[in-house]
């Protein structure tokens, strides 16, 4: 049949269909080492967050949740996690600012280059790899051009850096527990927090700088002072005065304040940003400008405070997320961070799609409650199912080869049997005194029907008293008697008793191991699951801590034994039972054809009566 032009088209079509699913880079795999990937959207056109000015590269706040992501399928400290460009082969740069298995919250920042005003960027965060290295790396998650970056995430130490200029803190700061971001840094109105002195945070005159922060006031001063820096005859300061926020500019030509702007509220968390260009020195409050100022950045190179300058001039609240570089940065990309970092559309901004599993056949092995049982297996309960396996195994090659095996003797039987019926009628055609008669049951048996009949077990038994009528009439001549003797025909009788006993033999080799597999499969799993639930119990002892969460999973790994040992007896006593029967059968037809050819035997060559 000759395929015509529409078949064609469907059938490329449906090619088509099937492999290109395969053929997309979107749907391909990084790597088969992790076994989860989450799809990340960064929308900045109408669907999601609408910034129209430029943006650049910038450091993505991954929020992480038990609502989004499945922490127990992570490294509890995070470090299997890997975040993949769109392509699926270029890594991004990441760093964990906290990643908390027990509250299931995780704070991650993500590099993404050169993201563009109205685009829409996608890429993928891997997890789930048990043996993954740590490869986290703050330095390279922010450009050369940011000099200090502080998340105030440390426990009782100084403040760390990790921007790439590496402008660690001195002293450390009162810990704010519940900041927008994690941890912050509490002000109190008494002490500050200095920054050190480094070439990298040195100002020139007229330079670039941008300066950001999370601002939370508790109780405002007049005038609070968030950020300053001065020499005594230049001063640059950040800060609050009856509620308004201001920069403010000191040089040799007076003090030049930014205009004024409205009134903000305490106890709410504001994004401040500064960005100082030229002659112009811009404030913005949450991604929009609230103030200008026409003044150019002054030249330090002292230390900055952070919370005071002076005895009278301090801020108290919390501060988070701080932020300075050496550049001005573009409007899109303060409005970038304020959106994505804590405000009102930073949902619609960045997008977690669902969880996706590497798909292969032992993907349901690795996740839900499968993932979380074998996760807990100990090493004795491993050493019970892999002995365990080994008997299943055993049991279905067992249950397999026997069942092929009595499903061939059954058919030859059913085929022999055939035969046996014409030459039933007249044994006198195994008399003759040759062998190959004997084998073809008198000639009627062809090769192809000797293939047939060869397997079957009552052939077998008709074989052996063949011969053995052959063997005794042998002697007699072709015209001497054709008669057998009483004690003849009961030397048959015992010779084909005794082949019927090797088939039975034969037909119940290897039962015996399925009998092992059903009384022993049980009991085997029953000791694995009783020296687990010891160890959970030791080890629960050891640790001091009682809880469902630390015994629920032990407990749950070392029944599996017992479900092994199960799986192993169930389908071994089901076979066992199906092949005994089989068994029985076959037996039957030797017995009954072991009767009936003694029966026509004494018929055919008993003596004559006198």
């Amino acid at each position: 049949m000759i395929p015509t032009a529409r078949s064609r088209c469907f059938a490329l079509l449906f090619l088509a269909a099937a492999l290109g699913p395969l053929a997309s880079p979107v749907h391909a795999w990084w790597n088969d080492q992790w076994s989860q990937r989450k799809k990340i959207t960064v929308d900045t056109g109408a669907a999601g967050v609408p910034i129209h000015d430029p943006i650049g590269s910038v450091a993505v706040l991954i929020r992480l949740h038990d609502g989004d992501f499945q922490f127990s399928s992570a490294k509890n400290d995070g470090s299997d996690l890997r975040f993949v460009a769109a392509d699926d082969k270029t890594l991004l740069p990441y760093h964990v600012e906290k990643f908390d298995v027990l509250l299931d919250e995780a704070f991650v920042w993500v590099k993404v280059p050169d993201l563009q005003p109205g685009e829409t960027r996608s890429f993928w965060l891997y997890y789930g790899n048990s043996s993954a290295p740590a490869v986290a790396d703050s330095k390279a998650t922010y450009d050369a051009d940011t000099v200090l970056v502080y998340h105030f995430g440390e426990q009782g130490q100084p403040p760390r850096d990790s921007s790439p200029a590496g402008n660690d803190g001195q002293v450390a700061g009162n810990k704010a527990d519940g900041a927008i971001i994690g941890t912050g840094l509490r002000l109190d109105g008494r002490s500050g927090l200095t920054l050190p002195v480094a070439p990298s945070l040195v100002w020139s005159a007229g330079g670039a700088m941008t300066w950001s922060a999370w601002v939370d006031p508790s109780g405002v001063r007049s005038p609070a002072i968030l950020f300053s820096r001065d020499d005594g005859e230049r001063e640059f300061s950040v800060g609050l005065d009856r509620d308004i926020p201001y920069v403010e500019v000191k040089d040799v030509d007076g003090v030049h304040r930014s205009s004024s702007g409205r009134p903000i509220l305490a106890g709410q968390w504001r994004h401040w940003a500064v960005v100082a260009a030229g002659p112009q020195i811009q404030l913005y409050l949450d991604g929009e400008v609230y103030a200008a100022l026409a003044a150019p950045l002054p030249a330090l190179a002292t230390a900055a405070q952070l919370g005071r300058n002076g005895a009278d001039r301090v801020f108290s609240g919390e501060m988070d997320e701080l932020e300075i570089s050496r550049i001005a940065r573009p409007a899109g990309a303060i409005k970038f961070a304020a959106v994505n970092q804590g405000g009102e559309g930073a949902a619609k901004l960045l997008v977690l799609g669902e969880d996706e599993q590497k798909k292969d056949w032992l993907s349901w092995l690795k996740s839900g409650y499968f993932g979380i049982i074998l996760g807990s297996l100990t090493l004795d309960g491993w050493v019970v199912i892999g002995i365990l396996a080994i008997m299943a195994v055993i049991s279905w090659a067992v249950m397999i080869r026997k069942a092929i095996y009595l499903n061939a003797t059954a058919r030859s039987n059913a085929a022999f049997m055939r035969e046996w019926h014409h030459l039933a009628s007249d044994l006198t055609a195994l008399d003759h005194g040759d062998a190959e008669k004997t084998k073809t049951m008198g000639g009627r048996v062809d090769r192809a029907g000797l293939r047939a009949i060869r397997a079957a077990s009552v052939y077998r038994i008709y074989h052996i008293g063949a011969e053995e009528i052959r063997h005794r009439l042998a002697g007699k001549g072709a015209d001497g008697p054709k008669v057998l003797s009483a004690r003849s025909i009961q030397a048959i009788r015992s010779s084909l008793d005794g082949g019927l006993v090797r088939e039975t033999q034969k037909l119940n080799s290897s039962m015996v191991l399925l009998t092992i597999a059903i009384s022993g499969g049980p009991f085997l799993g029953l000791l694995g699951t009783v020296v687990g639930v010891m160890i959970t119990f030791a080890a629960i002892a050891a640790a001091g801590d009682v809880n469902v969460n630390a015994i629920a999973p032990g407990i749950a790994a070392a029944l599996v034994a017992t479900v092994a040992g199960l799986a192993v007896a169930i389908p071994a006593l089901f076979g066992y039972n199906y092949l005994l029967s089989r068994v029985k059968d076959s037996i039957s037809d030797m017995q009954v054809f072991a009767d009936e050819f003694v029966s026509k035997m004494a018929e055919f060559y008993s003596e004559p009566k006198s």
